[in-house]
């Protein structure tokens, strides 16, 4: 009987040293409201500040281009020629026939000279002044007429030498030395880099927020960032500059314009990106991703009581940040859940509690 006595004794503490192993030692954090900034991602539509088509504005034959496709050029600075040689004989004819209405009108300025001297010697009657008077008239009026026939072909001569518009980046030039073009013939497009515009839709509640953080005037809250198609953070960072006036009917969002400085030329017009945008959220209640679980669609959480248990908990999550969702509801403040571990959890297990401060995963996370 001592001996039976002993071995259940034995088996007694082998079981209890057993049940101790197997209650697992988990990290658990006490969930507190504190000040946040809410950040949301934006598909964008990357615009140069100017990005110009550079049209033909007379027809002719492509004599020259000066600069090739990606060039850096200067305002002013020459990019094609169109042959020339039919507008200089053009304007070259205008001023020969401005010369002529000149000559012409010196010819009647000297007539009505005589026939004025005439007719106040009552040589000839006053109806012949007014004659002379109307041909020196027609006489001015040809010379408007053929100065501005010889300006139009001035204009035209000039449109022969095509220059860049501003200072930008000289795009794909599609055609080459010798080729005929009409009038409006697209040859390239020049962009202006130096800054980018970043379009992008915000929904109606997301623009209130973005709203009231302005009106809190929260530094930092306001600031726009640009994620590159790599998923890397773009540097520096932009400003809004403009909000469309109304909301799209078919989508009840809103247009956001953003300006970002390009000054490594980086950013190209017509790139992809997304625009991250920065909302203030006071008293908001953050929980970690690791702690939480999805089953049918709905969030949970693992709650810890007094005694180390642990209880499913539903909660309704109002955004996502980068390691936590923020709480719309379902958890309150002081509640403590298991941060980590949760994957062979069930509802009801006993957990040794190991308590991790809420702000160094924060600032893990940053």
């Amino acid at each position: 009987m001592a001996l039976g006595l002993g071995s259940c004794g034995t088996q007694s503490q082998a079981d209890t040293g057993g049940d101790a192993e197997t209650i697992p030692s988990l990290p658990v954090t006490r969930l507190a409201a504190r000040d946040t900034v809410l950040t949301h991602d934006y598909v964008a539509d990357i615009q140069a500040v100017r990005n110009v088509e550079i049209r033909a504005r007379v027809p002719g034959f492509l004599e020259q281009i000066y600069v090739d496709e990606g060039q850096a050029v200067k305002k002013g600075q020459a990019l094609f020629r169109i042959n020339d040689a039919e507008y200089k004989t053009r304007l070259a004819r205008a001023r020969a026939m401005l010369s002529n209405a000149q000559a012409q009108a010196r010819v009647a300025s000297l007539e009505l000279d005589r026939v004025r001297m005439l007719t106040e010697k009552n040589i000839i009657t006053k109806t012949e002044l007014d004659v002379a008077e109307a041909k020196l008239s027609a006489a001015h009026s040809s010379i408007e007429e053929a100065r501005s026939a010889a300006a139009n072909a001035a204009l035209q001569l000039s449109y022969t030498l095509i220059r860049a518009p501003f200072d930008g980046i000289v795009n794909r030039e599609p055609l080459k030395v010798g080729s005929l073009i009409a009038d409006g013939t697209l040859l390239t497009t020049v962009s202006d880099t130096r800054d980018l515009f970043a379009y992008f839709n915000v929904s109606e509640a997301e623009y209130l927020e973005y709203v009231k953080t302005r009106a809190q005037d929260v530094v930092g809250a306001s600031a726009v960032r640009l994620l590159l198609a790599d998923g890397s953070l773009y540097s520096p960072p932009g400003t809004i500059e403009s909000v469309d006036g109304q909301f799209q009917a078919s989508t009840g969002s809103i247009a956001f314009r953003a300006r970002f400085a390009n000054p490594r030329q980086l950013l190209k017009h017509g790139a992809t990106g997304k625009v991250r945008l920065g909302n203030a959220v006071s008293d908001a209640l953050l929980v970690p991703q690791k702690a939480v679980f999805e089953q049918q669609d709905k969030n949970y959480v693992y709650v810890v009581d007094t005694q180390g248990v642990v209880h499913q908990k539903n909660f309704e999550p109002q955004a996502r940040l980068d390691a936590f969702y923020v709480v719309k509801s379902g958890l309150k403040a002081g509640e403590q859940v298991v941060c980590e571990g949760i994957q062979d959890l069930r509802d009801g297990a006993r957990i040794t509690a190991r308590p991790v401060a809420l702000s160094s995963m924060l600032v893990a996370a940053e």
